[in-house]
């Protein structure tokens, strides 16, 4: 693959980094560098390690991972976006909202979003990368660029997160926007 196609390849793979990370702001209403910080490190450190899982597994997993990876993807897309719409309804004091500050919820959701990444990484075993040393450029840009999406969603959500907000209840549209994102990835692997 050329330097060119790894990157169109990066940036659609985070895209679903993009939108979760707005999501994420939109939410916090406020940037908070720390938290923001983390939350892009957790995707861009999914986004890399996933299709190298992928390229890893190629041997011994592959029909395996390609028959269950999009269903998992959804199930966790669906649970985190269920509870978030569920949350919107609930009085005040009656729930715990999702909180994109938590740990254990930035880890979920880049699990989450990076599940599709373990078929990028049967594709490269596919495409003729026999070694660990010749997916370095590919998983570090692909990294990257996930890293970066994350922190602009990140920043675009807060921004334009404050007029949303006002209007519309963000678990709510976030709930909406996860399970689509969900959706998306089943459909788009049962068509295939």
């Amino acid at each position: 693959m050329s330097l060119f196609d790894i990157c169109l390849l990066s940036l659609a793979l985070a895209m679903d980094c993009f939108a979760v990370s707005m999501v994420s702001g939109v939410i916090m209403r406020r940037f908070i560098f720390c938290v923001t910080i983390r939350m892009a490190v957790f995707f861009g450190a999914f986004q890399a390690f996933m299709p190298f899982l992928g390229w890893l597994g190629t041997n011994y997993f592959s029909d395996y991972l390609q028959s269950v990876d999009h269903w998992i993807a959804f199930g966790l897309l669906a649970f985190l976006g269920g509870k978030m719409i569920r949350d919107a309804f609930v009085e005040e004091e009656e729930c715990h909202h999702f909180n994109p500050r938590k740990l254990r919820t930035q880890i979920v959701l880049s699990v989450a979003t990076s599940i599709d990444a373990l078929a990028v990484g049967i594709s490269f075993a596919c495409l003729g990368y026999k070694s660990a040393g010749q997916l370095g450029v590919p998983l570090l840009v692909i990294g990257l660029v996930s890293f970066v999406m994350a922190i602009t969603g990140n920043a675009l959500g807060v921004k334009f997160g404050k007029a949303i907000a006002k209007k519309l209840k963000p678990e709510l549209v976030g709930g909406v926007i996860l399970m689509l994102i969900g959706i998306k990835i089943l459909v788009s692997h049962l068509a295939e």
